[in-house]
């Protein structure tokens, strides 16, 4: 494999700034290293930058930009966010999202282009789908957008659901009713709306009941009118379950649709209602679908290496 040299230094010096981007005990470089396969040597304010041609373009590019952010402290989270926005956008470009107004993460913007498609397309269809494998952002940034609507008064109440099916595990030894055994499972919804609007304020809507947290089999009979309707975890449904989600959305309401056809819990044999669904509504309009791909991984930079690694191995075995 052809390999490249870059050399890339910082004028006029400012010591605090490359303290600040090296890390402590060089972790930032190190991450910058993982997450782009380079390798990155260090003498003062010189850095010498080796590997794959675009990956050190890259992998220069996030030395500049780090340096220009180091004026204030710079955790390792904004450093792998950071390398998400800069390894997935061209030179020069970025994003454009939709200003979400959020009581918090008044900041929170799209990392990605698909990210930024997302956003636009919760924003202007009445029915949207996120599928994409974990960590793409697909249920936080459907649950930022009901947020959005919701304080934007688009909206009077927030419904978030998805299907009771374990990944492997028995619900039917779990204590308590059907609810309450499908609850931890609901917890990621949970986690979304108190990181976004705080744990006092979503307690406050729980109890006015302007937010609804519920297992789809509750949804059976129901019209929603004015609601935000997300549906995460869609893969796990019966096409039966996912026409009969799709079918109680009532006036002025909007519903998203997210998951993950990669991680299907339904019995062997047992067809998914949003493979079902993807094939079935492509050309209905109004309905819009997005397609996450493992380069949108906002996680940790190892996650899109896995699932890059998972997705070789499957399409070995077609």
């Amino acid at each position: 494999m052809k390999t490249q040299t870059q050399e890339v230094a910082f004028a006029p010096v400012d010591n605090a700034r490359l303290a600040m981007l090296c890390g402590a005990l060089d972790e930032n470089l190190r991450q910058i290293e993982t997450a782009l396969d380079v390798a990155i040597a260090r003498r003062a304010e010189r850095f010498t930058v080796s590997g794959a041609p675009a990956q050190v373009e890259i992998a220069a590019r996030a030395l500049r930009k780090f340096y220009d952010l180091a004026a204030r402290d710079l955790s390792v989270e904004d450093i792998q966010l950071g390398l998400v926005e800069i390894s997935r956008t061209p030179a020069g470009a970025a994003p454009e999202s939709p200003a979400l107004r959020l009581p918090r993460k008044s900041e929170l913007a799209a990392r990605t282009p698909r990210q930024a498609q997302y956003l636009q397309q919760m924003r202007s269809h009445d029915i949207t789908f996120g599928v994409g494998p974990a960590g793409t952002g697909k249920t936080f940034l459907a649950v930022a957008a009901a947020v959005d609507a919701f304080e934007r008064d688009a909206v009077k109440r927030i419904v978030l659901t998805r299907p009771a099916v374990e990944a492997g595990e028995k619900l039917g030894f779990l204590p308590g009713d059907l609810a309450q055994k499908v609850d931890p499972y609901l917890r990621p919804l949970y986690d979304a709306l108190y990181d976004l609007m705080g744990y006092d304020k979503v307690s406050r809507l729980f109890e006015r009941g302007a937010i609804e947290v519920a297992p789809l089999a509750f949804m059976r009979g129901r019209t929603l009118n004015h609601s935000f309707i997300i549906l995460d975890e869609a893969q796990n449904t019966t096409p039966e379950q996912m026409k009969m989600f799709l079918t109680r959305i009532g006036f002025g309401s909007r519903a998203v649709v997210t998951g993950d056809v990669t991680q299907i819990d339904l019995g062997r044999g047992q067809a998914s209602g949003l493979v079902d669904a993807r094939n079935v509504l492509a050309d209905v309009r109004g309905i819009a679908f997005t397609v996450f791909q493992s380069e949108d991984v906002v996680r940790h930079p190892l996650v899109q290496a896995i699932v890059d690694a998972y997705e070789r191995r499957s399409a070995k075995k077609k």
